[in-house]
């Protein structure tokens, strides 16, 4: 018999439940300690502090209850506090807690590396290497690409995000809140346009003519003999969920092979059966060269990952790729059971169900507004459980941030945790745990279209 992520017992009752008066005192309390030791340039969405979660909930300190539609943002795939992922964590803390694999390695690493191998498009020979965070993934699997090909340039594009290191902020297209005030930043990235199928201005545009388009300008502006590297997310998480028009990613996987050009996916918020598929580039059957993951891959605990060709990752010197914490063993711990629960579950298959529900409710609202003269709603797309609504002022397509602030804050006032994202700031997406029950689900669709009504 085939388990299903419905045969799922949860620890915590799945329901909301608000007090009118939140955020409570002990969250409020809080708060004032951390204004008094904690740095003003991190910040938090939601002012309630968290206590417990299970599944598609989660507790606060006053004893509130959240839908969950954000998964700390793509991590708590498999839910925030999964059994299995529990079990693994506790009987590898009773072992030990590091001893640094360039010094004493352990299996789990070995492990974790060969789940990926094994996970990650193509039957070629692939070598990975654990990190800590989806930036130290990205900065390492540039440091391969330059390397191996002996070149410098890397190409990014618009509306990426890849990360706040200075590296990692040269290649984000965002400036605030990202990069203002922290350059320089390093140099050598050169910025491509993107396939963005809403806002071309030649809506006719395919995914192959918008690769050209890219193309062209790399070949004039850098030579494609002088790129290292083309990096790209298959579905662009913080720049406003971007699926790129069909075509689009194979064309530029083909012309990086053709010009001996490392192609990196940045999975870090698509992996891990979040579009629906293992991974966003499934869809088309693109095979990166290189790919970094992270978010999804260990249940909420820190571990990230780049996975490439054996021959780029092998190019490099012993002792070139590492860091101290690099594949804590108790993270690995996590990640193996946490991809065991995601083919146990069909966490993919779970992900197509939850977009046709989604997708479906949002495009009849959608529609719904449209007909009522208030047509917000400029674009529904994603994959999976990786679903974005774009927000617009009523009759074109002037984004609408203020719209989107009001949605969220009224979202959060029937508790219901959802994350906004974009360019523009105009971008509310859905990103709930790939175990949430159909009941939440509908109940969080129900709370987020009356708040899209309201403030239209």
């Amino acid at each position: 018999m085939t388990t299903t992520a419905s045969d799922i017992t949860f620890r915590l009752e799945q329901k909301r439940r608000v007090q009118a008066d939140f955020p409570g005192p002990k969250s409020l309390a809080l708060a004032e300690r951390r204004k008094a030791v904690v740095a003003a340039g991190v910040a938090s969405g939601v002012p309630v502090y968290v206590a417990d979660a299970d599944g598609g909930i989660i507790h606060d300190v006053d004893g509130n209850s959240f839908i969950d539609l954000g998964s700390g943002i793509a991590v708590t795939s498999v839910g925030a506090s999964d059994p299995a992922v529990v079990g693994a964590v506790k009987e590898a803390v009773e072992h030990f807690t590091h001893t640094c694999f360039m010094v004493t390695p352990y299996e789990g690493y070995v492990a974790v590396a060969e789940q990926l191998n094994r996970l990650t498009p193509g039957d070629h020979e692939k070598r990975t290497v654990l990190f800590n965070s989806g930036a130290e993934a990205v900065e390492n699997a540039i440091k391969v690409a330059r390397l191996a090909t002996g070149r410098d340039a890397v190409v990014a594009f618009d509306h990426a995000y890849h990360g706040r290191t200075n590296l990692t902020m040269a290649l984000t297209a965002k400036a605030m809140p990202y990069k203002t005030n922290f350059g320089p930043f390093a140099p050598e990235v050169y910025r491509m346009p993107m396939s963005y199928p809403y806002r071309e201005e030649n809506p006719e545009i395919t995914g192959a003519e918008a690769a050209k388009r890219a193309i062209t300008m790399i070949e004039k502006q850098i030579g494609g003999d002088q790129v290292a590297a083309i990096i790209i997310e298959p579905i662009q998480g913080e720049g406003g969920f971007i699926v790129p028009a069909e075509g689009f990613l194979p064309a530029l996987a083909e012309w990086a092979k053709e010009k001996g050009v490392v192609f990196i996916a940045d999975e870090v918020q698509s992996g891990f059966c979040r579009t629906g598929e293992w991974f966003a580039v499934n869809h088309e059957g693109v095979i990166p060269d290189i790919m970094t993951l992270a978010k999804g891959i260990a249940g909420g605990m820190p571990l990230s990952a780049i996975t490439g060709r054996a021959d780029l990752l092998d190019a490099v010197h012993p002792g070139g790729l590492g860091g101290t914490y690099g594949g804590n063993p108790v993270a690995c711990a996590a990640a193996l059971a946490s991809i065991g629960s995601m083919e146990e579950y069909n966490l993919a298959g779970r992900a197509r169900h939850i977009e046709a529900v989604a997708t479906t409710r949002l495009r009849e609202l959608q529609g719904e507004l449209a007909a009522a003269g208030s047509s917000v709603i400029g674009d529904v797309r994603g994959r999976g459980a990786m679903l974005a609504i774009e927000l617009v002022q009523a009759g074109s397509k002037e984004p609408n941030p203020e719209l989107t602030k009001a949605v969220a804050a009224a979202c959060l006032k029937e508790g219901v945790i959802i994350l906004t994202c974009g360019t523009y700031g105009n971008v509310i997406r859905l990103l709930p745990p790939l175990v949430i029950t159909d009941e939440l689900l509908n109940d969080g669709l129900d709370v987020l279209a009356a708040a899209i009504k309201a403030n239209a």
